[in-house]
C-alpha cells in the first residue's frame, strides 16, 4: 500500500511496522521512543494522550496518504511513549517513584538530548499536548513549533478533579475494562463515532477498545494521576512565542481549554481550527480534517509537499511569518471552522 507523489514514496505498512523503537534512559525513568524516517531530517515529536500510545493515537493521521507523505517528506518522526503505555509493557513496580508533569517534560528534554536534536516540532492530543506545551515553555530555545490537538491549559477544574480521581480508583481496583474503557472511548470520541442502540461504534472505536483491553490499569493511573495534578500553563503561554495551530473536536470535552489557550497565545503567531462533528481524538477520527492547516502552517517554515518540492529538506528549520490568510476558511476548506477570538485594537 503505497502513494507516489514528487520524489517521496510514502508506503503505510512501512510507516507504522519499519521504525526502530528505543529503550530511552531519563533522570526520571526509561521511555520508549519509536524513530521513523530519514534522521537527518528535521525532528517531529508526539506525545500521546492518557491511556494510548503512538499506535492508538497517531495511526489515523499517519495512514493518511497526504498527511504521511506530508510529514515524513519533511520530518524524522519521533514517537514518545509514556512509560508503561507500550504494547505489551508490565505493571510499572509500585516502588517506582511517580512522575509530575514537569518530570514529564523533563523526560522530553532528556530524549532530544540523547539523540543529539536540538530545536524541534511538536505534536501532541490533549494530556500530551499538555507535556509537550509546558515542555516548551521550560525550553522555549528547543521548539520550533506547537501542533495541539484537543490540548489542556488550565489546571484541573474541579468537576474533571473529581471525575479522575474516581476513575484512578476504578483503573486501580478493576483495570482497563468495562466501564473504564467506556469512560476513556467518551475522553476520546464523539458520539457519532462511539455508536448508540441503532448505530453500531465505528471501526475505530473497536480499534481503540481492543488496546485499551491490552492496557495496564496500574500505568495509565500513573499518567492521568499526573495529568490530573497538572499546574496552570496560563502566564507560561503569554511568553511563548514559537507558532502554534490547534485543532479541537467541537464536542470535545476539552473544546474550553483549546479556546482558552488560544486567547492567552500571542495571535500573531497562533491559529485554531475547530472541527466539526469531532471528539478529542481528531489524529483518529478525522485525520483528513488536519491536512490542510497542517500543510499551510509548515509553509510558514518552508516546508511542502513533496509534490510541491522535490528536494527533501535536511537543515535546521528557519520559520518566517506565515500569513494569517493563509488560514481563512476559504482556504481550509468547509468541514473546518476557525474561531476567532476577541481581540482589541490599538489606535
Amino acid at each position: 500500500m503505497g502513494d507516489s507523489s514528487g520524489s517521496v514514496s510514502v508506503d503505510v505498512e512501512r510507516i507504522y511496522f519499519g521504525g526502530k523503537e528505543h529503550p530511552v534512559r531519563t533522570r526520571y525513568g526509561s521511555v520508549s521512543v519509536s524513530v521513523y524516517g530519514d534522521e537527518d531530517k528535521p525532528a517531529l515529536i508526539t506525545y500521546p494522550d492518557v491511556a494510548l500510545n503512538y499506535m492508538s493515537c497517531f495511526q489515523g493521521l499517519f495512514f493518511c496518504p497526504e498527511a504521511a507523505s506530508l510529514l515524513l517528506h519533511n520530518f524524522c518522526i519521533y514517537h514518545i511513549t509514556p512509560q508503561g503505555h507500550e504494547l505489551g509493557a508490565a505493571p510499572i513496580p509500585s516502588n517506582v517513584p511517580e512522575l509530575s508533569v514537569d518530570k514529564l517534560a523533563d523526560q522530553v528534554v532528556d530524549v532530544l538530548d540523547f539523540f543529539g536534536l536540538g530545536s524541534v516540532m511538536c505534536l501532541g492530543v490533549t494530556a500530551g499536548a499538555y507535556v509537550l506545551t509546558l515542555f516548551a515553555t521550560k525550553y522555549r530555545e528547543r521548539v520550533l513549533g506547537l501542533m495541539l490537538v484537543s490540548p489542556l491549559c488550565k489546571a484541573p477544574s474541579w468537576s474533571e478533579w473529581l471525575y479522575n480521581k474516581v476513575l484512578l480508583n476504578l483503573l486501580y481496583y478493576c483495570g482497563t475494562s468495562g466501564l473504564v474503557n467506556e469512560c476513556l472511548l467518551q475522553r476520546y470520541f464523539s458520539t457519532e463515532v462511539r455508536g448508540s442502540g441503532q448505530e453500531p461504534e465505528s471501526e475505530i472505536v473497536q480499534a481503540c477498545r481492543s488496546l485499551l483491553d491490552q492496557r495496564q490499569g496500574v500505568n495509565v493511573c500513573r499518567f492521568l494521576k499526573a495529568i490530573n495534578e497538572r499546574h496552570d500553563l496560563t502566564e507560561a503561554l503569554k511568553k511563548l512565542q514559537c507558532r502554534t495551530l490547534i485543532f479541537v473536536g467541537e464536542n470535545s470535552q476539552f473544546h474550553a481549554d483549546a479556546v482558552h489557550m488560544t486567547t492567552k497565545l500571542d495571535r500573531r503567531y497562533c491559529a485554531l481550527v475547530e472541527v466539526q462533528a469531532c471528539g478529542s481524538l481528531v489524529t483518529e477520527e478525522q485525520p483528513h480534517a488536519m491536512l490542510i492547516p497542517m500543510e499551510y502552517f509548515l509553509m510558514g517554515y518552508g516546508l511542502y509537499r513533496p509534490s510541491q518540492l522535490e528536494s527533501s529538506p535536511r537543515s535546521t528549520l528557519n520559520p518566517f511569518c506565515i500569513s494569517p490568510e493563509l488560514l481563512s476558511p476559504e482556504s481550509m476548506g468547509v468541514k473546518l471552522k476557525p474561531i476567532k477570538t476577541r481581540t482589541s485594537l490599538n489606535v
